[in-house]
Protein backbone atom coordinates (compact mmCIF):
# COMPACT_ATOMS: atom_id res chain seq x y z
CA UNK A 1 0.00 0.00 0.00
CA UNK A 2 1.62 3.24 -1.24
CA UNK A 3 5.25 2.09 -0.94
CA UNK A 4 7.65 5.03 -0.95
CA UNK A 5 11.10 3.42 -1.10
CA UNK A 6 12.46 1.82 -4.28
CA UNK A 7 14.96 -0.20 -2.22
CA UNK A 8 12.11 -1.75 -0.25
CA UNK A 9 10.11 -2.50 -3.40
CA UNK A 10 13.17 -4.10 -4.99
CA UNK A 11 13.80 -6.23 -1.92
CA UNK A 12 10.16 -7.36 -1.92
CA UNK A 13 10.42 -8.32 -5.61
CA UNK A 14 13.41 -10.51 -4.72
CA UNK A 15 11.40 -12.13 -1.91
CA UNK A 16 8.58 -12.85 -4.36
CA UNK A 17 11.10 -14.83 -6.42
CA UNK A 18 12.53 -16.55 -3.32
CA UNK A 19 9.17 -17.79 -2.06
CA UNK A 20 7.24 -18.48 -5.26
CA UNK A 21 4.78 -15.59 -5.05
CA UNK A 22 2.76 -15.42 -8.26
CA UNK A 23 2.17 -11.67 -8.48
CA UNK A 24 3.20 -8.36 -6.94
CA UNK A 25 0.42 -5.78 -6.69
CA UNK A 26 1.14 -2.18 -5.69
CA UNK A 27 -1.45 0.37 -4.60
CA UNK A 28 -0.59 3.96 -5.59
CA UNK A 29 3.20 3.59 -5.24
CA UNK A 30 5.01 6.79 -4.24
CA UNK A 31 8.23 5.82 -6.00
CA UNK A 32 9.42 4.64 -9.39
CA UNK A 33 9.17 0.87 -9.06
CA UNK A 34 11.48 0.28 -12.03
CA UNK A 35 14.14 2.61 -10.58
CA UNK A 36 17.71 1.31 -11.03
CA UNK A 37 18.07 0.95 -7.24
CA UNK A 38 14.92 -1.15 -7.10
CA UNK A 39 16.24 -3.33 -9.93
CA UNK A 40 19.58 -3.64 -8.16
CA UNK A 41 17.90 -4.91 -4.97
CA UNK A 42 15.56 -7.24 -6.88
CA UNK A 43 18.39 -9.26 -8.49
CA UNK A 44 16.59 -12.24 -10.16
CA UNK A 45 13.25 -10.93 -8.96
CA UNK A 46 13.39 -7.98 -11.36
CA UNK A 47 10.59 -9.48 -13.46
CA UNK A 48 8.20 -8.78 -10.58
CA UNK A 49 8.97 -5.06 -10.92
CA UNK A 50 8.37 -4.89 -14.65
CA UNK A 51 5.20 -6.98 -14.40
CA UNK A 52 3.87 -5.49 -11.15
CA UNK A 53 0.19 -4.56 -11.33
CA UNK A 54 -0.59 -1.01 -10.19
CA UNK A 55 -3.93 -0.14 -8.58
CA UNK A 56 -5.47 3.11 -7.41
CA UNK A 57 -7.29 1.56 -4.44
CA UNK A 58 -6.84 -1.37 -2.09
CA UNK A 59 -10.33 -2.76 -2.71
CA UNK A 60 -9.55 -3.10 -6.41
CA UNK A 61 -6.17 -4.68 -5.72
CA UNK A 62 -7.69 -7.47 -3.61
CA UNK A 63 -11.06 -7.63 -5.37
CA UNK A 64 -10.53 -11.14 -6.76
CA UNK A 65 -9.03 -12.64 -3.57
CA UNK A 66 -11.51 -14.41 -1.26
CA UNK A 67 -8.97 -14.82 1.55
CA UNK A 68 -7.05 -11.74 2.67
CA UNK A 69 -4.59 -11.29 5.53
CA UNK A 70 -3.53 -7.78 6.47
CA UNK A 71 -0.54 -6.90 8.61
CA UNK A 72 -0.36 -4.26 11.32
CA UNK A 73 2.18 -3.05 13.84
CA UNK A 74 -0.67 -1.63 15.93
CA UNK A 75 -3.03 -3.50 18.25
CA UNK A 76 -5.77 -0.80 18.11
CA UNK A 77 -6.79 -1.98 14.66
CA UNK A 78 -10.58 -2.19 14.94
CA UNK A 79 -12.81 -5.18 15.50
CA UNK A 80 -11.19 -7.86 13.35
CA UNK A 81 -9.56 -10.58 15.49
CA UNK A 82 -5.79 -10.29 15.82
CA UNK A 83 -4.25 -13.71 15.22
CA UNK A 84 -0.90 -15.37 15.68
CA UNK A 85 0.75 -15.55 12.24
CA UNK A 86 0.71 -19.36 12.18
CA UNK A 87 -3.05 -19.58 12.87
CA UNK A 88 -3.85 -16.98 10.21
CA UNK A 89 -1.54 -18.62 7.67
CA UNK A 90 -3.08 -22.07 8.17
CA UNK A 91 -6.49 -20.48 7.50
CA UNK A 92 -4.95 -18.78 4.47
CA UNK A 93 -3.65 -22.11 3.13
CA UNK A 94 -7.09 -23.75 3.43
CA UNK A 95 -8.27 -21.82 0.37
CA UNK A 96 -9.87 -23.62 -2.55
CA UNK A 97 -7.55 -24.88 -5.26
CA UNK A 98 -6.76 -22.15 -7.77
CA UNK A 99 -8.32 -19.27 -5.84
CA UNK A 100 -6.23 -16.13 -5.39
CA UNK A 101 -5.20 -15.19 -1.86
CA UNK A 102 -3.66 -11.90 -0.75
CA UNK A 103 -1.22 -10.56 1.82
CA UNK A 104 -1.56 -6.83 2.43
CA UNK A 105 1.29 -4.73 3.80
CA UNK A 106 0.98 -1.07 4.74
CA UNK A 107 2.92 2.12 4.17
CA UNK A 108 6.46 2.33 5.51
CA UNK A 109 5.64 5.26 7.82
CA UNK A 110 2.04 4.70 8.92
CA UNK A 111 0.97 1.18 7.96
CA UNK A 112 -2.67 0.49 7.11
CA UNK A 113 -5.63 2.50 8.38
CA UNK A 114 -8.37 0.80 10.38
CA UNK A 115 -10.72 1.11 7.38
CA UNK A 116 -8.16 -0.65 5.19
CA UNK A 117 -7.65 -3.39 7.77
CA UNK A 118 -11.42 -3.99 7.73
CA UNK A 119 -11.12 -5.12 4.11
CA UNK A 120 -9.30 -8.26 5.34
CA UNK A 121 -10.75 -11.21 7.25
CA UNK A 122 -7.64 -11.64 9.39
CA UNK A 123 -5.07 -9.26 10.82
CA UNK A 124 -1.65 -10.34 12.08
CA UNK A 125 1.03 -8.53 14.02
CA UNK A 126 4.61 -9.73 14.17
CA UNK A 127 5.84 -9.76 17.73
CA UNK A 128 8.68 -7.42 18.61
CA UNK A 129 9.64 -5.64 21.81
CA UNK A 130 6.73 -3.52 23.07
CA UNK A 131 8.40 -0.12 22.84
CA UNK A 132 9.38 -0.52 19.17
CA UNK A 133 6.85 -2.49 17.12
CA UNK A 134 7.57 -0.98 13.71
CA UNK A 135 9.41 -3.25 11.26
CA UNK A 136 11.02 -2.35 7.96
CA UNK A 137 8.52 -3.14 5.20
CA UNK A 138 10.66 -5.67 3.34
CA UNK A 139 11.66 -7.35 6.62
CA UNK A 140 8.01 -7.84 7.52
CA UNK A 141 7.33 -9.32 4.07
CA UNK A 142 10.27 -11.71 4.49
CA UNK A 143 9.05 -12.97 7.86
CA UNK A 144 5.48 -13.57 6.69
CA UNK A 145 6.54 -15.31 3.46
CA UNK A 146 8.95 -17.50 5.40
CA UNK A 147 6.13 -18.49 7.78
CA UNK A 148 3.86 -19.35 4.83
CA UNK A 149 6.60 -21.50 3.28
CA UNK A 150 7.16 -23.28 6.61
CA UNK A 151 3.44 -23.93 7.14
CA UNK A 152 3.08 -25.19 3.56
CA UNK A 153 5.84 -27.73 4.13
CA UNK A 154 4.25 -28.88 7.39
CA UNK A 155 0.90 -29.36 5.63
CA UNK A 156 2.48 -31.31 2.78
CA UNK A 157 4.08 -33.67 5.31
CA UNK A 158 0.79 -34.32 7.11
CA UNK A 159 -1.04 -37.50 6.15
CA UNK A 160 -4.55 -36.37 7.12
CA UNK A 161 -5.13 -33.03 5.40
CA UNK A 162 -8.57 -31.56 5.88
CA UNK A 163 -10.61 -30.71 2.81
CA UNK A 164 -10.46 -26.99 1.95
CA UNK A 165 -13.26 -24.89 3.35
CA UNK A 166 -15.58 -22.81 1.21
CA UNK A 167 -13.82 -19.55 0.43
CA UNK A 168 -15.31 -16.30 1.76
CA UNK A 169 -16.96 -13.85 -0.62
CA UNK A 170 -14.66 -11.72 -2.73
CA UNK A 171 -13.81 -8.37 -1.10
CA UNK A 172 -15.29 -6.39 -4.01
CA UNK A 173 -18.59 -8.33 -3.83
CA UNK A 174 -18.81 -7.79 -0.08
CA UNK A 175 -17.90 -4.11 -0.38
CA UNK A 176 -20.59 -3.52 -3.03
CA UNK A 177 -23.15 -5.31 -0.86
CA UNK A 178 -22.28 -3.19 2.19
CA UNK A 179 -22.44 0.03 0.17
CA UNK A 180 -25.91 -0.90 -1.17
CA UNK A 181 -27.12 -1.75 2.34
CA UNK A 182 -25.71 1.52 3.71
CA UNK A 183 -27.63 3.56 1.12
CA UNK A 184 -30.86 1.76 2.01
CA UNK A 185 -30.31 2.09 5.77
CA UNK A 186 -29.66 5.82 5.37
CA UNK A 187 -32.81 6.14 3.27
CA UNK A 188 -35.07 4.45 5.82
CA UNK A 189 -33.53 6.31 8.77
CA UNK A 190 -31.77 3.40 10.47
CA UNK A 191 -28.45 5.17 9.87
CA UNK A 192 -27.61 8.87 10.10
CA UNK A 193 -24.93 10.52 7.99
CA UNK A 194 -22.87 11.72 10.95
CA UNK A 195 -22.65 8.22 12.50
CA UNK A 196 -23.01 5.92 9.49
CA UNK A 197 -19.26 5.39 8.98
CA UNK A 198 -18.75 4.03 12.52
CA UNK A 199 -21.85 1.81 12.43
CA UNK A 200 -21.09 0.42 8.98
CA UNK A 201 -17.55 -0.38 10.16
CA UNK A 202 -19.08 -2.56 12.90
CA UNK A 203 -21.29 -4.32 10.35
CA UNK A 204 -18.29 -4.85 8.06
CA UNK A 205 -16.23 -6.28 10.93
CA UNK A 206 -19.09 -8.63 11.86
CA UNK A 207 -19.36 -9.96 8.30
CA UNK A 208 -15.59 -10.35 8.00
CA UNK A 209 -15.40 -12.29 11.28
CA UNK A 210 -18.12 -14.62 10.04
CA UNK A 211 -16.23 -15.19 6.76
CA UNK A 212 -19.47 -14.65 4.87
CA UNK A 213 -19.67 -16.77 1.70
CA UNK A 214 -20.79 -15.67 -1.79
CA UNK A 215 -24.29 -17.17 -1.50
CA UNK A 216 -24.88 -15.30 1.77
CA UNK A 217 -23.77 -12.03 0.19
CA UNK A 218 -26.19 -12.70 -2.67
CA UNK A 219 -28.99 -13.31 -0.16
CA UNK A 220 -28.34 -9.99 1.62
CA UNK A 221 -28.26 -8.13 -1.70
CA UNK A 222 -31.55 -9.81 -2.61
CA UNK A 223 -33.11 -8.62 0.66
CA UNK A 224 -31.84 -5.08 0.07
CA UNK A 225 -33.24 -5.10 -3.48
CA UNK A 226 -36.61 -6.42 -2.36
CA UNK A 227 -36.93 -3.85 0.43
CA UNK A 228 -36.03 -1.08 -2.01
CA UNK A 229 -38.64 -2.39 -4.48
CA UNK A 230 -41.28 -2.46 -1.72
CA UNK A 231 -40.43 1.09 -0.72
CA UNK A 232 -40.71 2.28 -4.34
CA UNK A 233 -44.03 0.48 -4.75
CA UNK A 234 -45.34 2.08 -1.57
CA UNK A 235 -44.36 5.52 -2.80
CA UNK A 236 -46.00 5.01 -6.21
CA UNK A 237 -49.26 3.79 -4.67
CA UNK A 238 -49.57 6.93 -2.56
CA UNK A 239 -48.87 9.34 -5.42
Amino acid sequence: MEPSGPLNVGSIARLCKNFGVSELRLVSPKCNVTDKNAQLMAVKGGIFLTKAKIYSSLINAIGDCPRVIATSGRIDHGNIPLLEPENAINWFLDSSDGSAVALVFGREDSGLTNQELLLAQKVVTLKTIKNYRSLNLSHAVAIVLHEIHRCEEMKSNTDSILAPKVDPALPLELNNCIEEAEKLLLEIGFLYKHTSKARISKIRALLQRSEICPSEVAMIRGIVSQVRWALDEGKSSTD
